[in-house]
């Protein structure tokens, strides 16, 4: 019962986003149940329980053979007051892995009390688009500072716009994971090249020569663990394939049907005895993959995955970073304060660099 809520707290935590996202525009409908639960990965008893405690708090009204739709006037009067906090705080996530939304919003919260800090939630879904309508919405709403997930990172971002106007209002903004070089707001990042070099290192020590890799390009974090790859790779003399490496976009990462393609990437392979996965959700699609091929982990094929954010990396066995989503949620809330504090917008001394946290786990085979 004890997961049950929790589970059901994730989505309802989903869907005030969506409501904070959608109550200045003309799209008043909620997503069905149905597209909730795909959406969100969740059975349709958590999505329902979630509707009803919205319904339950007048937030939410359902229409019979229509569907259910934000009731704006709740919505808006939440908005306008009334809350007693002295700060409001905005977090705008990627929204894709509620594992380490989870633990990262509990890290924050441990720093930023509720009688203190109003925190409102935005999910971005790693849409540019979406980024753009949440960075619109909220510069006018009174907050004194965003911790940010940024959205494709690695590639020219078409909202530095929106940035440079919540810049010239003089609101910090911190980034967490991933960031934007362009301009020059503090971050909270692991280490990735370090990491890289640790798991790609326990694979060469054991025997591995053919390694293949499964990356996302558009993802500043999965571009550092790749970079770190070839070049822990290159330091130790193992040669460096490109048809070793599959790229993918994140929004595939998280998509169950990438699961074909990451089949037919492995079996065009002339051998390969391990794979890197840059991520969690990767992880969980490269082991359905290695399953239904009817191979074994270690014996088969060796894993190493960045970024475990599951809570079993132990009961797994993998060898992993595992993500430290409370300790960054910690950091970044404490350094945003700092920089409310002082009055601070521009990056001075307030990037924090986390060592990896790396499990050696049973999931690599001595060659």
């Amino acid at each position: 019962m004890a997961g049950s809520g929790k589970k059901t707290e994730e989505v309802y935590r989903w869907l005030m986003a969506y409501i904070d996202e959608n109550k200045f525009s003309g799209n008043l409908r909620l997503p069905s149940e149905n597209a909730l639960c795909r959406r969100l990965d969740m059975s349709r008893e958590t999505v329902r329980a979630a509707l009803d405690r919205m319904a339950q708090e007048g937030l939410v009204r359902r229409v019979k053979g229509s569907g259910t739709y934000i009731n704006k006037e709740i919505a808006l009067s939440r908005e306008l007051g009334i809350g007693s906090a002295p700060l409001k705080i905005g977090l705008i996530l990627q929204g894709q892995d509620t594992n380490a939304n989870s633990e990262l919003l509990e890290g924050i919260k441990s720093v930023l009390p509720a009688d203190q800090v109003d925190l409102r939630v935005f999910f971005t879904d790693n849409k540019f688009s979406n980024e753009r309508s949440c960075l619109q919405a909220v510069v006018h709403q009174n907050f004194q500072g965003f911790i940010i997930d940024g959205v494709k990172a690695s590639l020219l971002n078409p909202n530095l716009d929106c940035y440079k106007e919540i810049y010239r209002r003089h609101i910090p903004v911190i980034f967490y994971n991933n960031y934007y070089k362009n301009l020059r707001c503090p971050r909270v990042i692991v280490n990735d090249t370090e990491c890289a070099d640790r798991l790609i290192g326990l694979l060469i020590e054991r025997g591995h020569r053919h390694i293949a890799g499964i990356f996302v390009y558009d993802n500043y974090q999965s571009i550092e663990k790749f970079q770190g790859t070839a070049a822990a790779m290159q330091k130790r003399g193992v040669e460096f394939q490109d048809d070793y490496i599959k790229w993918c976009v994140s929004n595939e990462a998280h998509d169950q049907r990438f699961a074909r393609f990451i089949d037919r990437f492995l079996k065009g392979l002339p051998k390969y005895t391990a794979i890197v996965c840059c991520n969690y959700m990767i992880y969980r699609l490269v082991r359905r993959v290695l399953e239904e091929q009817g191979k074994r982990v270690p014996e088969d094929c060796s894993l190493v995955c960045f970024d475990y954010s599951g809570p079993d990396w132990e009961a797994e066995g993998i060898t992993c970073s595992v993500h430290q989503g409370r300790q960054m949620g910690r950091l970044v809330a404490t350094q945003l304060m700092t920089m409310i504090e002082r009055r601070d917008c521009d990056d001075k001394n307030y990037t924090y660099v986390m060592k990896p946290k790396i499990y050696e786990g049973t999931s690599i085979r001595t060659l």
